[in-house]
C-alpha cells in the first residue's frame, strides 16, 4: 500500500507543475472593432499573439496599413497600449482594454477625450472551397451604374459610364455594389494610369491594391496585386500604366487567390484581418464589393462579374 501510494503521489507531484502552468494569455488573439465616433462606425482591428511568454501586437487603424505596436503592457488579461504617440500638434492615442472571453473591451484616450472601445473575436472562417461555383454574373452592364452607388454624398461622385466602360474621372467618391456577397470568384479588368492609386474592396473589407506609383512609394505588401498591406504578391509582375490588366480573385472564408494577368500572384493565403477603409469588422457577415475613388481619378473598369457557390 505504501508503494502505491507513494507511486501515487510521485505522479501526481510530476502532474502538478503541467496542469498549474499558466496558459496563454486572455489577449491573444484576432480581434474586431466597430468605433462609434462623431463620423460614423468606424472599423479596426487588433491581433495578439504569444510566443516564449512575450505578447506580439499588432493594430490596424481605420485607415493605412496594419503596423506593430511598440509600446504596450499586458497585466493578466489587462491591456494598455499606446495606438500613436504624442506630437507637438497632438496628443497621444492610448487604448485600455480587458479581455473576457470573446469580448476586449474599454476605451480610448487622446488627450481629454475618450471613446468606447468594444472588440470581439474575430471568426476563423475556416471552410472548404466549393465543389462547384455558379456561372459568371455580370455586376456592371456597360450602360449605366444599375447596382452601384456612390459612398457618402453623391456630388462628390465622379463615376461614369464611358465607352462601355466603367470610369471614375477625378479624385472623389467611392463606388459600392448594391449586392452583397460572402465567397465569391470576381473577375475585372482594370486600365491604371500613371502615378495613379485606387483598391478593389472584397465583402466591404479587404483591399485588393491597385496603383502605377513609383516602387519607392509602397512597400511590397501595399504595391498592385496585394491584399494591402497583409499578404504581398509572390511575383511582381512588369508595371503596364495605361493597358489594361485582369485580375481573377477567389475568396472562400479568409482564404484568398489571386491571378493577375494569368499569373497566380497569390495562393490560398490567409487573410488575418480586415485593411484600411474597411466599411465594417464585422468579418463573419457578406458584404458588398467598394472600389476606391477617394484617391485618384482616371482608373477604368470593365468586364466585372462575379461567381458564388452553387447551392
Amino acid at each position: 500500500m505504501y508503494k502505491i501510494a507513494a507511486g501515487i503521489a510521485l505522479f501526481t507531484s510530476l502532474l502538478v507543475p503541467a496542469f498549474g502552468q499558466k496558459g496563454k494569455s486572455p489577449l491573444v488573439g484576432r480581434w474586431d472593432f466597430n468605433i462609434t465616433t462623431p463620423g460614423g462606425s468606424r472599423a479596426a482591428w487588433l491581433g495578439v499573439t504569444e510566443k516564449d511568454g512575450k505578447l506580439d501586437v499588432w493594430y490596424q487603424p481605420t485607415g493605412g496599413n496594419v503596423y506593430q505596436l511598440k509600446e504596450f503592457k499586458a497585466d493578466g488579461a489587462h491591456l494598455s497600449a499606446t495606438i500613436s504617440a504624442a506630437a507637438a500638434n497632438r496628443p497621444a492615442v492610448m487604448w485600455e482594454l480587458d479581455a473576457a472571453g470573446d469580448k476586449l473591451s474599454g476605451v480610448q484616450k487622446r488627450g481629454d477625450a475618450s471613446t468606447p472601445l468594444a472588440g470581439v473575436r474575430a471568426p476563423e472562417l475556416k471552410r472548404a472551397e466549393p465543389k462547384k461555383w455558379s456561372k459568371p454574373e455580370a455586376l456592371f452592364n456597360g450602360k449605366n451604374l444599375d447596382g452601384w452607388e456612390p459612398m457618402g454624398n453623391p456630388a462628390t461622385s465622379h463615376w461614369t459610364v464611358k465607352d462601355g466602360l466603367l470610369v471614375n474621372e477625378d479624385h472623389g467618391a467611392n463606388l459600392k455594389s448594391v449586392r452583397k456577397f460572402d465567397d465569391l470568384k470576381l473577375h475585372f479588368e482594370v486600365n491604371c494610369p500613371d502615378h495613379a492609386n485606387s483598391g478593389f474592396y472584397l465583402r466591404g473589407r479587404y483591399e485588393v491594391q491597385i496603383e502605377s506609383e513609383p516602387l519607392s512609394a509602397n512597400p511590397v505588401e501595399r504595391r498592385i496585386g496585394s491584399i494591402y498591406g497583409r499578404i504581398a504578391p509572390k511575383t511582381e509582375l512588369p508595371r503596364k500604366p495605361g493597358e489594361w490588366d485582369t485580375f481573377d480573385v477567389t475568396l472562400v472564408g479568409r482564404t484568398v487567390t489571386i491571378v493577375r494577368n494569368g499569373v497566380t500572384t497569390i495562393d490560398h493565403q490567409e487573410i488575418e484581418g480586415i485593411t484600411g477603409g474597411a466599411l465594417d469588422a464585422n468579418e463573419g457577415e457578406p458584404g458588398p464589393f467598394y472600389i476606391q475613388g477617394d484617391h485618384t481619378g482616371g482608373l477604368k473598369f470593365r468586364n466585372i462579374t462575379v461567381a458564388v457557390p452553387s447551392r
